[in-house]
């Protein structure tokens, strides 16, 4: 299936002489090129076949040790002007990127096949959508790419039609450590990837196109392209209304996307509807509001952590056609992960048999890949070619303490600022220390394609006399009690804090005007039957002004990092709450 398009077929032929594959294979997203491509891997081992009983169409497969999250400290950014970067990102000059990465690709895929992967972030005929090819030497991001994106033959009919694409190269390479980089190229629309086979540096249309190389696009097209969850919230009335979230990951973004609302909320009518659990794209619409598609069109979500307790329409999506990726194994093969349930299981992420002093059964960052499709919760408007209208942006993270469990902007401005301060307590998604409280402005840094101040600028700028923005939120469902005990039951409960955004969006609930934002009345937030007694209550709305003081003199320490580039407007925002602190 070659393409009529000359600069993708002239770019394919320019890739197969670096790399010299052995075959080229054009991918068209069918049926029978999954039950192939399959096969092959069931015979060369990159799968393992999962219980066809409890998993019909399952998979499993095992990263190498060493290739099993992010690489923050080998992804760059490559602009000609070392400031478009930033300092929220690692720089390389284009030149001395391209010259790095393609020594390494040379001759790379000699005995391997180089799959052409052409797609589509978004539904194929949605304006708000972008294509991309990625070139691949794995099988195994191919079937992953099939699933998180629109794949095949209608992909490379867009791109035909439309002339112009995002390129990707990857090869997993030898799997070196030592011979690793995610490389980007935004003023040239292109990434490559080198030695790596996991995730987001590999299946180049999630992080790498559909945040870092998008967010550029978005700048310059006048979009935002965001690390963020959309949810739709249906209240007794029939009223949707239409949420985006920005969590670090693991933090909560899947089990949000797809709450099940408590019993008694169900009950009076109360519906969740999961349009997206990682990525959004949104831009202003004819009416003023933005509207937002999820660019993807499946879940890489993490395992563990996730059961029937915390997120039980995810278990249900995983009993059949999903890919799992690091999990353990059960001694009658089904998939296993801590958090699931009580089995022990019988191997662990790597095929050795358990043994819990070997550490966890299932890498902390062990992953499944399944269509959005067969979510419980699926929102069919997620199909939608103009996206959804958002009524609320919240921003979140995993703060023990300091932060209330909820409060909501004064205005635009005061809400890009609380998105730019977002801290949180670093996960397992990424190399390095776990635990570390660090700054994640819109849970973007390690995603976004710029210099972090232009992107504080770019958000500013959709303040319009035209425009009807969303209101702006901030959450928080971790904080501590001095026990280290979690004050908020959080999970399924979460929708009493979104209830209470609802409320505020239609005007309907009142709020206490703090120095750092609006907060409920303890008794604006629907509390019944749950074990929360005033006293915790009290606490989850605490504000402590003098713990917020030494908060915003950290938040003004970051922001200054950025330098003369920092829009003005943010550092008078933050010189606003920190005069209302009295500080």
């Amino acid at each position: 299936m070659p393409s009529s398009l000359p600069a993708l077929t002239h770019w394919v032929e320019t890739v197969a002489r670096l790399t010299q594959p052995a075959h080229i294979h054009w991918c068209d997203g069918s049926d029978d090129e999954r039950r192939a491509l399959t096969a092959g891997m069931l015979d060369n081992g990159d799968l393992l076949p999962l219980n066809p009983q409890t998993h019909p169409d399952c998979y499993l497969h095992r990263s190498h040790p060493d290739d099993v999250a992010r690489v923050e400290h080998l992804t760059f950014i490559c602009t000609e002007n070392r400031d478009d970067a930033g300092p929220n990102n690692l720089w390389l000059a284009p030149d001395e990127g391209h010259t790095r990465i393609d020594a390494l690709f040379a001759g790379c895929m000699r005995g391997r096949t180089l799959y052409v992967v052409p797609y589509c972030m978004g539904p194929i005929d949605s304006p708000l959508a972008r294509c991309g090819v990625e070139i691949t030497d794995s099988p195994y991001v191919v079937a992953n790419m099939r699933i998180m994106t629109r794949m095949g033959a209608a992909a490379l009919a867009r791109i035909e039609r439309d002339g112009h694409f995002v390129k990707g190269l990857h090869s997993i390479g030898e799997l070196d450590p030592e011979r690793r980089y995610i490389m980007h190229f935004p003023e040239e629309l292109t990434i490559k990837s080198y030695g790596s086979g996991y995730g987001g540096n590999a299946l180049l249309g999630k992080k790498c196109h559909a945040l870092r190389i998008a967010s550029w696009q978005a700048r310059n097209e006048g979009w935002l392209a965001e690390h963020m969850l959309i949810v739709g919230i249906q209240t007794p009335a029939g009223e949707t209304h239409y949420i985006a979230a920005a969590f670090p990951s693991a933090c909560g973004k899947t089990n949000l996307a797809m709450l099940i609302p408590p019993q008694a909320y169900r009950e009076a009518g109360w519906k969740v509807w999961t349009l997206g659990d990682d990525i959004c794209w949104m831009q202003p619409g004819a009416d003023g509001r933005l509207w937002a598609i999820n660019p993807e069109a499946g879940f890489f979500g993490v395992a563990p952590g996730t059961g029937n307790k915390t997120n039980r329409n995810a278990v249900e999506m995983l009993h059949h056609d999903a890919i799992f990726t690091n999990v353990a194994l059960t001694d009658d093969n089904q998939p296993w992960w801590e958090g699931l349930d009580k089995r022990v299981p019988a191997f662990d992420w790597r095929g050795r048999p358990f043994d819990p002093g070997n550490g966890a059964a299932a890498h902390p960052n062990s992953r499944f890949t399944v269509s959005a499709r067969q979510c419980p919760s699926y929102s069919p408007r997620m199909e939608d070619a103009h996206g959804v209208p958002i009524s609320a942006i919240v921003f979140g993270g995993r703060r023990e303490s300091l932060v209330p469990l909820v409060f909501e902007a004064r205005d635009w401005c005061h809400g890009v600022l609380l998105g730019a301060a977002m801290a949180s307590e670093t996960t397992a998604a990424a190399t390095g220390a776990v635990g570390v409280v660090r700054r994640d402005p819109m849970a973007m840094k390690p995603f976004c394609g710029y210099n972090f101040a232009d992107y504080f600028a770019h958000w500013l700028s959709f303040e319009q006399p035209e425009t009807k923005l969303p209101k702006i939120f901030h959450v928080n469902w971790f904080r501590k009690d001095a026990d280290g005990q979690f004050l908020w039951p959080g999970f399924g409960d979460n929708l009493r804090v979104l209830e209470w955004m609802i409320r505020r969006i239609q005007g309907d609930a009142d709020a206490v005007d703090t120095p750092i934002g609006l907060l409920p009345h303890a008794q604006d937030l629907n509390c019944d039957g749950l074990d929360c007694n005033p006293d915790q209550l009290g606490q989850l709305l605490a504000v402590d002004r003098d713990a917020w003081k030494a908060e915003i003199a950290a938040v003004r320490d970051y922001l200054q990092t950025f330098g003369e580039r920092l829009p003005a407007a943010l550092t008078a925002e933050l010189d606003r709450v920190e005069a209302a602190l009295g500080g």
